[in-house]
């Protein structure tokens, strides 16, 4: 779904900004431009980016720990 109307950015697309290592609406904001222009879509995105950042810690989490 579409976000942010003003810039065209989807949840996909913030969902993996998450995966390639953003972790805030700042960083959001500074390289995709979500929320620069009308910023009505702001909750939204940050509603997104809090539950991909959860899911990603909760897999990080329960990767095996490898021992030799």
């Amino acid at each position: 779904m579409i976000v942010c109307v003003c810039n065209n950015i989807s949840d996909r697309e913030i969902r993996q900004a998450v995966d390639l290592g953003l972790s805030s609406m700042e960083e959001l904001k500074r390289d995709l431009g979500v929320a620069t222009c009308c910023g009505k879509c702001e909750n939204c995105a940050c509603e997104v980016l809090e539950a991909h950042l959860g899911n990603t810690q909760e897999t990080v989490l329960k990767r095996p720990v490898l021992t030799n």
